[in-house]
């Protein structure tokens, strides 16, 4: 089996590219494309790598920074973990376990393409993508566990906000991502930025400058909100307090320096922005006040590996493996009670939204006050433009009190509720 970081899977890049590509992406570089087709893990979206004759919850892992969904999780003598050792260590739990891939490349070479995406659209898409395919599989209420690397991690915060404010009747599907979530499992997130930023930027300007332009594409919106004091960063970090008491939360730190000696051969002028004095010393990608911060609730601990290695395990006895895998146990034995009770709750919450609609639109019609929607037709009294709405008649916006879902109703329906009340 070719290695990951092998030139077949590289194309024409240099020698350079290859070194960068292997060691800048948090990971071990984009596998070769035989061991992808084999693996069947796709690039983008998800991919289930493992599941139980009758799952009852869903174990989804999320890469960072230049990550990949098979390379940022297999170790160094190819052990995937999440087929070869997790399955293992759930024993009789029922579970399925997907990887989630997407383009969180800050510079690409050959054919394939940086991101232009920033953290928003790519919650966006992982929501859209995980509900998907989970009403496929008729699994919407299914308890979800994210494990998250790095980048991966704010991801899964955003996106789980994005899900938790989704208002409009039409994308109600959309919040079922937020509703299953029991609990994340974060290793080595960045929470408050990171210095290593940096790096990424660092990678950016000596790739530019010494790479010819057609073999390299760079993109910098995921590595400027990844910097420390990042508006981004802190306006997720805002929103997620709001709704974090919901979930369970285990913060892992990395207790081993990463080298970045690497770049010492590389850096040298006129790449200011790539030269810091401290290029050939060994540091900390995501130091620990960033990884865990202390909040009450969440658990914590360190592994004794470097940022990248944190999320590979090559056996069992991996330093990190067993809290890991013993946290993603304990999360799926509880999780499905609790979500079934959350799901009752949000079915009830919705019934009431729709009611309350409901009794507003009748009010408005007993008065006879045109609701908000279709505009009259000239010389025509409100009743007139009721009637000039054959199919469906728009709700009047809830007053701020009530939860935030729109919908429409037909005319059958407000009598309906008439007639129950």
């Amino acid at each position: 089996m070719p290695p990951p970081d092998s030139p077949k899977s590289r194309g024409e890049a240099s020698t350079l590219g290859r070194r960068l590509s292997a060691v800048w992406s948090y990971g071990r570089g984009a596998p070769d494309p035989k061991d992808i087709e084999n693996l069947n893990i796709k690039r983008t979206e998800l991919t289930e790598v493992y599941c139980h004759d009758d799952p009852q919850v869903d174990v989804v892992l999320v890469h960072g920074l230049n990550g990949h969904p098979q390379a940022s999780w297999t170790a160094k003598n190819d052990v995937f973990w999440p087929t070869q050792l997790l399955p293992r260590t759930l024993g009789k739990v029922r579970a399925r376990v997907l990887v989630y891939g997407y383009n969180a490349d800050v510079y690409a070479f050959g054919g394939r393409s940086a991101t232009s995406d920033y953290i928003l659209q790519h919650a966006q898409t992982l929501v859209m993508t995980l509900d998907s395919e989970r009403y496929g599989e008729d699994a919407s209420e299914r308890p979800i566990i994210f494990v998250a690397h790095s980048l991966g991690g704010i991801l899964v915060k955003k996106a789980l906000e994005y899900s938790s404010e989704i208002t409009n009747v039409n994308n109600e599907n959309l919040r079922s991502v937020f509703v299953s979530t029991f609990g994340i499992i974060f290793l080595g997130t960045p929470h408050n930025g990171a210095d290593p930023a940096m790096w990424g930027q660092m990678v950016q300007s000596m790739c530019a400058a010494l790479l010819p332009k057609k073999m390299l594409d760079t993109q910098p919106q995921l590595v400027t909100a990844l910097k420390v004091q990042s508006e981004t960063l802190q306006n997720i970090n805002v929103a997620f307090t709001n709704i974090m008491d919901k979930f369970n939360l285990a913060f892992f730190h990395e207790a081993v320096k990463t080298d970045f000696g690497l770049f010492k051969d590389f850096v040298r002028p006129p790449f200011p922005a790539a030269s810091p004095d401290h290029a050939d010393t060994p540091g900390q990608v995501v130091d620990q006040t960033s990884a865990a911060p202390i909040m009450p609730g969440p658990a914590y601990a360190g592994i004794e590996a470097t940022h990248s290695g944190m999320c590979k395990f090559e056996s069992k006895n991996a330093p990190g493996y067993t809290s890991v895998a013993s946290t993603i146990k304990r999360y799926a034995q509880e999780a499905p009670p609790v979500i079934a009770h959350r799901w009752a709750e949000e079915r009830q919450l919705r019934r009431r939204v729709r009611l309350s609609r409901a009794h507003e639109l009748t009010v408005s019609i007993n008065n006879h006050v045109p609701p908000a929607g279709p505009t009259p037709l000239p010389g025509a009294d409100a009743s007139t433009a009721i009637n000039a709405t054959p199919s469906r008649l728009q709700a009047l916006p809830a007053p701020a009190s009530q939860a935030r879902f729109e919908d429409v109703y037909t005319v059958e329906e407000v009598k309906d509720t008439e007639m129950a009340g």
